[in-house]
C-alpha cells in the first residue's frame, strides 16, 4: 500500500512539475530579401513554403499585380515536371501575397506529390518569381533549391578507367561491324580538364546505370574523349541511348550525341502526325529528356538522279521555302506535291529554311540543336530525299540554310558545360561563348576559333551534300563567326579572321562538291564581301526598302525606290527584294500604298509582275521569297508574332487577279532561265533609280542570244511614254502576250500604265 501512494505521489509531482514548466518555442527564420524556404532544409516528403520578399532593387518591388512561379525539379541539368509554361498562368503556380512585397507559395502534401514526380528523384528545384505576363522576375537569375530526397538514392560512379581510342573511330557513333557500335564523346575543356565520369546508358544495357563495361566509359586524355564499345548488337533494330556524365560535386547533366542523326523528344514527337513521318518514335521509358537513336543497318535510298547538273549559278532564281507554311500540310511530302508548280514558275534552285533538328515542331528552325538530324515535324530522311531527288529530276537545286551561328540550350555542346545559375554556357566551355562577342545573338553562340567547332561543322557540310545531294547552302548570320568584341556600329568592320572562318569552311564543302553554291547572310563591309566574292562565295543583298516603295508606288523624300542596289560585280550578290526576314512588299501596299493601290486590291495585285520584273531580271543570281509571285500580303507579324505559322497562299490560284500575278511572273522568270547567257554576259542598259521614276524605269539587255527592252511605270495611275531605246530594228514580241512589233525607229516611245510593264524580246 504505502508503495502505491508513493508511485501517486510521484505522479503528482511530475505532472505539477511539467504543467508549470515554460514550453520552449523555436522561433521561425527571419525572412529576407529574395527567396525563402520553410523548413530551411526541404525534403522531398515533406512540405516546404516558397517565400519571396522583394528588395529595393527588385523589378517587383512595390508591385500590386498577381505574382506566379515558374518551378520545376532539376534533373540531368534539365527541367522537368514543370506545372507551366512560362507565360500560362495556373492557379497550383500563384502565389499569395503576405503584406507588402512579400509573397509566398506551399508545395503540398509533399514536394514530391506536389509535383508528381513519381519515381523520379528529387534532388533539386529550380524556381523563378514572375508576375503575370513575365515581363518582371523576382530575380534576374533563376535560383535553385537543394532537397534531401532519401527514398531515391542517386547513382555513385566509379573511379575513371582509362584507355586509348581505338584506331579509325571519331567523334560519335562509329558503326563498327553488323554488331558492334563504338560510341565516342568529346570533352576537354578551354583549360584542358573534363568531367569526373561518363556513361552511357540506353536501350543496350536497360538504361541502367553501373560501373561496368557495358555503361562506363573509358577515358582517354591524349584524344580529350570518352569512348566505349557496344557488342552483341541487332544490326536491324534501333537504339535509343543517352550520356551520363558530371562531376564528383554532383552536378550531372544527360547528353544525346551531337553527331546524331535521328533525336527522339518526349514533349513534341506525340504531336507529330503519323501522315507527316512514319517510322518509329517510341520513347524509352527510363530516359530523361530528348534520346539519341542509331541503327547498324541503315536505310538505303535509291536515287534517280545521280548526274544532276547545277544550272548556272550567277544566273538563278531561288525561290526561298518554309517547309511549314508553303502547303496546308505543313510537310516535305506535301512540298514535293507542288514542285511542278515551282518548276513551270521558273525557279531554278529551292532555298529551304532550316530543316536540321530544332526546338518544338512549329519554328522557322533558327534554333537548332542537333545538325545531323533532320526534323521529324517535316517527315523521314526518305521523303526529305525523294524531295530533293524530284527537284533534280525537274532541274532544280536544293540549297539548305544552316545556322552555324547559334543553337539553343538543347545542343548537347551547350549542356556539356552549362551554368545553371546564369542560364549560360560555363566559361569554360570550348564550343560555346558565355556571351556573344556580337550584338545579334538571340540563342547560344558558336565559338568558331576553337578547332572543335570548326571541324564538327565541316563535317556537316559534307554530310549533307554526301547523304541527301544537297547543293549549296545559304549560311545564316556569318557576321557573327567571329571572337572579335563589336558593337552595333562596328560588327561590320573589315575582319580577316571571320574571312579565314568562313573560307574554311567554303573549302570544306567545295572538297566534297567542287561547284557548291555557297551563300552568306553577310551584311559588312564592302571590301570584305568582295574578298569573300572574288574566293567564290556569294552574299545576300538585301533591297528590301526600295521596292517596298515602289510597290506602295511612292518615290519621295520619305524613301526613295531606287534599284541599282540589285546590281554588283563580281555577280555574287544574291538581291531579294524580300525574305523571310523583311515586311513583305505588298503588305506595306496594302496598308500604305498611294492612292488606289491601297484602296483597290486588283489595282494593288496587278503590280506584282512590275516588282519580280524589275528584280529578277537584273544581273546577277536573284531570290523572291514564296508566294511572292502572287503579291502575298499578310503582315510578317500576324497570326500572333513573327514567327507564328502563316497561311500557304495556293488558294488564291483560283482567284484570277492572283493567278495572273503568277502567271506573268512566271513568264518573266522563265525568260532569265531560258536565256541564261544574255543575262549573265549582256550588256546591261540601265534607269533605275530614284531619278527615273518621272519618265519610267529601263532595263536592256544586248546579247547575240537575246536582246531585251524593260519598260516600267511606277505611278499608281495615268500612262507614261516611255522612250524604248531598242537596240536594233525590226521585229520583237511582247513577252507576254506574244504579239510582234515593227520597230522601225529606235528611239520610238511605248505608253505604259500605272503599275504596269512592258518587256519586249527580238525572239520568239
Amino acid at each position: 500500500m504505502n508503495q502505491i501512494k508513493n508511485l501517486l505521489y510521484i505522479l503528482v509531482l511530475f505532472f505539477v512539475f511539467t504543467s508549470c514548466k515554460e514550453e520552449t518555442i523555436v522561433p521561425p527564420a527571419p525572412i529576407v530579401d529574395g527567396l525563402n524556404f520553410v523548413p530551411e532544409a526541404p525534403d522531398a516528403d515533406k512540405e516546404v513554403t516558397i517565400v519571396f520578399k522583394a528588395s529595393t532593387t527588385s523589378a517587383l518591388y512595390g508591385y500590386k499585380g498577381d505574382v506566379y512561379v515558374h518551378i520545376g525539379v532539376v534533373t540531368d541539368g534539365t527541367w522537368y515536371f514543370v506545372p507551366a509554361s512560362w507565360s500560362e498562368n495556373i492557379e497550383k503556380c500563384k502565389m499569395t501575397a503576405d503584406g507588402d512585397n512579400v509573397w509566398k507559395l506551399k508545395l503540398s502534401p509533399t514536394i514530391r506529390e506536389w509535383f508528381s514526380s513519381g519515381e523520379t528523384a528529387v534532388n533539386k528545384i529550380g524556381v523563378v518569381i514572375r508576375n503575370a505576363d513575365g515581363s518582371k522576375k523576382g530575380v534576374n537569375e533563376d535560383t535553385f533549391i537543394t532537397v534531401t530526397d532519401s527514398k531515391y538514392v542517386g547513382f555513385k560512379p566509379a573511379s575513371i578507367k582509362t584507355g586509348t581510342l581505338p584506331t579509325g573511330v571519331r567523334e560519335g557513333i562509329n558503326i563498327i561491324n553488323n554488331t558492334t557500335v563504338t560510341l565516342v564523346l568529346a570533352d576537354k575543356d578551354k583549360n584542358g580538364s573534363h568531367k569526373d565520369f561518363a556513361h552511357v546508358i540506353g536501350d543496350f544495357n536497360n538504361w541502367t546505370l553501373s560501373n561496368t563495361d557495358k555503361s562506363q566509359m573509358i577515358r582517354d586524355d591524349n584524344a580529350g574523349c570518352w569512348w566505349i564499345t557496344i557488342s552483341n548488337l541487332d544490326a536491324t533494330k534501333e537504339y535509343g541511348f543517352q550520356y551520363y556524365v558530371g562531376t564528383q560535386a554532383g552536378e550531372t547533366v544527360r547528353l544525346t550525341d551531337p553527331y546524331s542523326k535521328k533525336i527522339l523528344d518526349p514533349n513534341n514527337d506525340k504531336y507529330i502526325s503519323s501522315s507527316t513521318y512514319n517510322q518509329n518514335m517510341a520513347y524509352p521509358k527510363s530516359a530523361i529528356g530528348q534520346v539519341s537513336v542509331f541503327k547498324i543497318q541503315q536505310d538505303t535510298y535509291n536515287w534517280q538522279v545521280t548526274n544532276f547538273v547545277m544550272p548556272p549559278k550567277e544566273n538563278m532564281v531561288i525561290y526561298e521555302l518554309l517547309l511549314r507554311d508553303f502547303t496546308q500540310e505543313g510537310n516535305i511530302n506535301a512540298a514535293l506535291q507542288r514542285l511542278d508548280y515551282l518548276k513551270n514558275l521558273g525557279v531554278t534552285a529551292i532555298e529551304l529554311m532550316p530543316i536540321q533538328e530544332f526546338d518544338g515542331n512549329n519554328s522557322w528552325g533558327y534554333n537548332p540543336t542537333h545538325y545531323f538530324a533532320p526534323d521529324k515535324a517535316y517527315g523521314t530522311p526518305e521523303m526529305y530525299k525523294q524531295f530533293i531527288d524530284e527537284c533534280h529530276k525537274r532541274g532544280m537545286a536544293v540549297i539548305l540554310d544552316m545556322v552555324f551561328n547559334q543553337a539553343t540550350g538543347n545542343c548537347p555542346f551547350v549542356k556539356m558545360y552549362w551554368d545553371g545559375s546564369k542560364n549560360r554556357p560555363l566559361p569554360n566551355n570550348p564550343w560555346m561563348n558565355e556571351t556573344a562577342p556580337h550584338p545579334y545573338s538571340v540563342f547560344e553562340d558558336f565559338n568558331h576559333s576553337y578547332t572543335g567547332t570548326r571541324n564538327y561543322f565541316k563535317q556537316v557540310l559534307k554530310y549533307w551534300i554526301t547523304e541527301f545531294k544537297i547543293d549549296g547552302y545559304r549560311m545564316d548570320l556569318t557576321k557573327g563567326f567571329t571572337q572579335n568584341q563589336s558593337t552595333e556600329s562596328t560588327a561590320s568592320n573589315y575582319d580577316q579572321s571571320r574571312i579565314d572562318i568562313l573560307t574554311d569552311y567554303y573549302n570544306a564543302a567545295k572538297e566534297t562538291k567542287p561547284d557548291v553554291l555557297f551563300i552568306l547572310e553577310h551584311f559588312c563591309s564592302n571590301t570584305e564581301e568582295t574578298e569573300l566574292a572574288n574566293k567564290g562565295m556569294y552574299l545576300w543583298r538585301n533591297v528590301n526598302f526600295s521596292y517596298s516603295q515602289a510597290a506602295m508606288g511612292w518615290n519621295d523624300s520619305g524613301g526613295y525606290a531606287d534599284f541599282s542596289g540589285m546590281f554588283y560585280t563580281p555577280n555574287r550578290w544574291v538581291g531579294f527584294a524580300e525574305s523571310h526576314d523583311e515586311e513583305r512588299n505588298f503588305n506595306k501596299a496594302k496598308l500604305y500604298g498611294n492612292g488606289i493601290i491601297k484602296s483597290d486590291s486588283i489595282a494593288r495585285i496587278n503590280r506584282v509582275p512590275l516588282i519580280i520584273a524589275f528584280n529578277v531580271l537584273t544581273q546577277g543570281p536573284k531570290m523572291i521569297w514564296q508566294f511572292g509571285e502572287m503579291g502575298y500580303d499578310y503582315s510578317i507579324n500576324d497570326f500572333g508574332g513573327r514567327t507564328n505559322a502563316k497561311p500557304s497562299a495556293f488558294g488564291w490560284l483560283s482567284l484570277a487577279h492572283r493567278k495572273n500575278a503568277a502567271d506573268k511572273s512566271a513568264t518573266i522568270i522563265n525568260l532569265k532561265k531560258n536565256y541564261p547567257n544574255a543575262f549573265m554576259s549582256g550588256t546591261y542598259t540601265k534607269n533605275i533609280g530614284s531619278s527615273d521614276w518621272n519618265n519610267g524605269k529601263r532595263i536592256s539587255v544586248t546579247h547575240n542570244d537575246l536582246n531585251m527592252v524593260m519598260l516600267g511605270n511606277f505611278y499608281p495611275t495615268g500612262t507614261l511614254s516611255i522612250k524604248a531605246n531598242f537596240q536594233k530594228t525590226g521585229t520583237w514580241y511582247d513577252l507576254f502576250t506574244g504579239e510582234s512589233i515593227d520597230v522601225s525607229n529606235t528611239d520610238m516611245n511605248i505608253d505604259v500604265t500605272g503599275g504596269d510593264i512592258k518587256i519586249f524580246v527580238d525572239r520568239k
